[in-house]
Formats: structure tokens, C-alpha cells, sequence
């Protein structure tokens, strides 16, 4: 019994080191990111040229499935720099490319929507870049910084562990540390008891830095809330007060309006103006500047692909065999992605607008959504195995449980926006069941909805890699018959670079032709349908 014991200890503070060097990875990612997305959330928005670039390529990276290029990441860099250094910093990119987008567009639209007498307000006081940068713009920046790290996070999480698993399918890539390697150990997969002792140690892990990193950051953020007067007055030096700042600017401004009777025809020109922050390029640059770079990109992928076929007679072969991977990846993907409709739109109708203890569910969906499907494929393989076409069932499981989360929280973002009469309006009038459905919450929900849809089809492509193919060392563990997740798994084993070239190129392409033909679209149309 105390040799037990002694063993049970010693596996503990085993995969509590493991949990540990995964948490560093995820720290140094998280670090990283936050400081890229300043640096190009502000400088995007506070020039026009850097936004019309920065913007549209941001939305074409953050929905192509990265996950699908850790094969080269691992080839190129492991390459160039041989052994434990090389995977780690490839594992550590990994998470960073997953992480970094959402929190761009977070800085960038909290620069956005900075009232335009903080520049202004810079320019009258005299504050030098640093001092605007460190007073003005970072703590405006800072609550949707904090917001999305907390699900960014959540998302690197995924990546981590499918990145430590996905690499000890070949001993040349092998992560030695980290939690997913551990439970991709035939020692812990196994036993019962060592795999529930890792998810024990993972799940507190992910409790801990809620409790003790990401709350006091959210606290600490929402002190400059840009809607309270005390944060305005924290933004700007220590002598000055808000009050004495808006008076003297207040006064300035009416000096440069002039005359009572010129105040209407001023304004109604200003808002015709988009105003943009720090030294913006004063050319104004066409909206379809944008739509130039996307289609640029698109031309690039177009020539890869041409390049391809001309380089190897293979070529053909190749992509006959990536058309057809595409055909049932495209189909499990889609399945999934329906019953994600059918389980997530309820379960956020309930906490808008029935239960009473939302804010409870919010934690708990934040907590479960902390635990990866990646983490969970021991089980959900273990449990399925020996049912027919269980490789199927095991594809189906990771697919949902990718994609579910973006469904559920994208839709819940929408309760912050919702007039606070909205439910009075519904017991006044009586709307009920499918009424009610129709004509309130079916409404309600489906701007967030339909981002939430973006990124979690998005989910579900990544998820791909794992979910068709997922081996440990040398033992296939589960797999599909065929599938572009189990095409590019296999052509990485084999070093077949051309073909997993090709397939990322049809990957990317499929991406951003789904994108403009009937995201983009759905988007303009609910604009202009909820805009009036």
C-alpha cells in the first residue's frame, strides 16, 4: 500500500511538472501575443494606410485553420533548428498564431471607438508619442485586451495540447515535457487512474489561472473603463483633473466652432469625417483597398497552385486525392457543425433570457471550456472503440466539442447589447413559446450567432489534424478512411512536403471563397437590417 501511495505521489508531481512547462509555453504565447496585438491593434487604427493593410489580411489569418500549417511549422523549424529549442518554439508559434488575432481586432475596434477629443485632448496638452501611447491609448486598450486574452486563452489551450500530442507522432518531433505528451503516454492513457489523476491536475490548473491571473487582470483592466469619469481623469497627468480638462477643452473647442449658427453646419461635416488617432496618413485611402488585398492574396494562392502542377506531373494525382479528402472532411465538418446549432442556440436562449443565474453558467461554461477535446480523446477513443465506424464517432465528438464553445459565447456576447426592456416587452405582450422564439430571440441572437458560426467552423477545420488521424508514437489510436486532417497528418510521416503544400493551399482557398461568398454576405445583410 505505501509502495502505491509512493507511486501515485510521484506520478502526481510528475504531471504537475509536466502541467507546468505547458503553462510556461502558454505564458511566453500569451505574452507575446498581447504585446503584438498592441503594437498592431493601435497602429493599425491610428493609420489609415496600416489599417486599410493590417485589417483584411487579420480577417482572412484568423479564420484560415493554422492548425493545418503545424506540419511545416514543425518541418521548417525543427529543420533549422534541430531538437528540443526547435519544438518548443514551434509548439510556442503555434499557440501564439492561434491566440493573436482576436486580440488584435479587440485593440483595434477599443481604438475605434475612443472618443475623438482624446487626440485632442494629447494634442492640448502636449503629450509626446510615449506619453499618448502610455496615458491615452493603453489604458483604453486595456479591458479588450484583458476580455479577449481570457478567450484566447481558452483557445490556446487547445492548441497546446494538440500540438504536444500531434508532435510525438514522429521521435524527430517530439515534445518531451508537457501535458499533452504525458497523456499521450501509453503509461498514463492506460491506466484509468493516471489518465483521471491528469485531467484532475489539468482541470485545477485551468481553475487556478482563472482565479489568480485572469480575474485580478480583468479587475485591474476595468479600471480604465473609458466609461467612468475617474478612469478618463487616470489617463492623463496627475495634476490635472477631469473637470479642469473638459473646461479647457470645452473652451477650445467653442473657439474654433465660432458662432452659435455655424455649430449645426460644422457638425453635420464632421460626421461625415472618420477621424483616426496619433499621425494618420492624411490621403485618403478607397474602402476597396481592402477588398485588394484579399483578392491579391487569393491571385498568390491562385499562382501557388498553378506552380505546383507545372513543377511535378504528381501534381494531378495529388490533387484528385485532395479533392476527395475535402469531400468527406467537408461533410463530417458540417454535420457537427448543425447539431453545435442545435445544442448551442438553446442553451444561450436559456441563459439571455430564462435563467436568473446566467453569470453562473457563464463560469461554468468558461471553466469546461478550458478543457480541450484534445485532452479528452483518450476517453472518448477508449469508450468508443469496438462500436462500428467508432473512427467516424471519434471525428463527430472532437468536431462538436471544437466547435460548440464559439457558438455558445459568440451568441452570449450579444446579452451586453440588448435594451434592458426586452423582456418586460415579452411579458407585457404575452410573447411566448415559438412566438416568442421567432419574433425575440431568434432576432436577438443572430448577429452573434453568425460570428460565433465563423469561428467555430473555423474550430472545427483545425481540429481536423487531431479529429481524422490521432496517433501515439508509432500505435494509430483512431482514424477515418479518408479525410484532409488524416492527408496532412500522413504526408508530414512520409515528408511529402508538395502534397501538404497543396492541400494547405485548397484549405486556404476553400476558406476565403466560404467566407466571401456567404459569411461576408449574411454579414452585409444583417447590417443593413439591424442597422436600420
Amino acid at each position: 500500500m505505501q509502495y502505491e501511495t509512493a507511486s501515485l505521489l510521484n506520478l502526481a508531481i510528475s504531471l504537475i511538472i509536466d502541467t507546468g512547462f505547458s503553462w510556461i509555453r502558454m505564458f511566453a504565447a500569451l505574452g507575446v501575443s498581447i504585446v503584438i496585438s498592441i503594437i498592431l491593434g493601435i497602429y493599425a487604427a491610428t493609420h489609415r494606410f496600416a489599417e486599410k493593410l493590417i485589417i483584411p489580411v487579420i480577417d482572412i489569418l484568423q479564420t484560415v485553420p493554422i492548425l493545418a500549417f503545424f506540419p511545416v511549422v514543425i518541418f521548417l523549424i525543427v529543420g533549422a533548428l534541430p531538437g528540443s529549442l526547435g519544438i518548443n518554439i514551434a509548439v510556442v508559434f503555434l499557440i501564439i498564431t492561434s491566440m493573436v488575432w482576436n486580440i488584435i481586432l479587440g485593440v483595434y475596434e477599443a481604438m475605434k471607438v475612443l472618443p475623438k477629443e482624446y487626440g485632442e485632448l494629447s494634442k492640448l496638452y502636449g503629450l509626446s508619442k510615449l506619453e499618448e501611447f502610455r496615458k491615452i491609448y493603453l489604458p483604453a486598450v486595456m479591458p479588450k485586451v484583458a476580455e479577449q486574452s481570457t478567450l484566447s486563452w481558452s483557445i490556446g489551450l487547445f492548441y497546446l495540447v494538440t500540438s504536444e500530442i500531434f508532435s510525438t507522432g514522429n521521435a524527430n518531433y517530439a515534445v518531451k515535457t508537457g501535458i499533452g505528451a504525458a497523456i499521450a503516454s501509453p503509461a498514463i492513457t492506460g491506466s484509468i487512474v493516471s489518465y483521471g489523476m491528469a485531467l484532475i491536475i489539468f482541470v485545477a490548473f485551468v481553475i487556478a489561472t482563472r482565479l489568480l491571473f485572469f480575474k485580478p487582470f480583468e479587475d485591474y483592466a476595468s479600471r480604465y473603463n473609458k466609461h467612468s469619469a475617474k478612469a478618463k481623469a487616470r489617463t492623463f497627468p496627475k495634476a490635472v483633473t477631469y473637470a479642469k480638462v473638459m473646461k479647457a477643452f470645452s473652451s477650445r473647442i467653442i473657439k474654433k466652432i465660432g458662432p452659435a449658427d455655424n455649430i449645426a453646419k460644422k457638425a453635420k461635416s464632421a460626421k461625415s469625417k472618420k477621424y483616426t488617432y496619433g499621425n494618420a496618413d492624411k490621403a485618403t485611402i478607397p474602402d476597396r483597398f481592402g477588398y485588394l488585398i484579399k483578392y491579391v492574396i487569393m491571385l498568390a494562392v491562385i499562382v501557388g497552385v498553378v506552380a505546383f502542377f507545372l513543377t511535378s506531373p504528381k501534381m494531378v494525382d495529388y490533387e484528385i486525392e485532395v479533392i476527395k479528402a475535402f469531400a468527406y472532411s467537408f461533410a463530417r465538418i458540417w454535420i457537427a457543425f448543425a447539431l453545435t446549432l442545435a445544442v448551442g442556440i438553446p442553451i444561450s436562449v436559456y441563459i439571455i433570457f430564462v435563467t436568473r443565474h446566467g453569470s453562473r453558467y457563464v463560469l461554468f461554461f468558461q471553466i469546461l471550456s478550458s478543457i480541450p477535446a484534445t485532452i479528452l480523446l483518450p476517453a472518448i477513443v477508449s469508450g468508443l472503440r469496438g462500436l462500428p465506424y467508432y473512427g467516424e464517432l471519434v471525428a463527430f465528438i472532437v468536431f462538436f466539442l471544437s466547435g460548440i464553445w464559439y457558438i455558445i459565447f459568440s451568441t452570449l456576447s450579444i446579452a451586453k447589447t440588448l435594451p434592458p426592456n426586452i423582456l418586460e416587452v415579452k411579458d407585457i405582450y404575452g410573447v411566448q413559446g415559438g412566438e416568442a422564439w421567432k419574433k425575440i430571440y431568434l432576432k436577438a441572437i443572430i448577429p452573434g450567432l453568425i460570428t460565433g458560426a465563423i469561428t467555430g467552423i473555423a474550430a472545427e477545420w483545425n481540429a481536423a489534424i487531431v479529429a481524422e488521424y490521432f496517433s501515439i508514437g508509432t500505435n494509430v489510436v483512431s482514424q477515418v478512411s479518408v479525410g484532409v486532417g488524416k492527408l496532412l497528418d500522413l504526408s508530414l510521416t512520409v515528408n511529402n512536403l508538395p502534397l501538404m503544400l497543396l492541400t494547405l493551399i485548397n484549405m486556404t482557398a476553400m476558406i476565403i471563397i466560404i467566407n466571401t461568398l456567404l459569411w461576408k454576405r449574411l454579414y452585409r445583410r444583417l447590417a443593413k437590417i439591424y442597422g436600420g
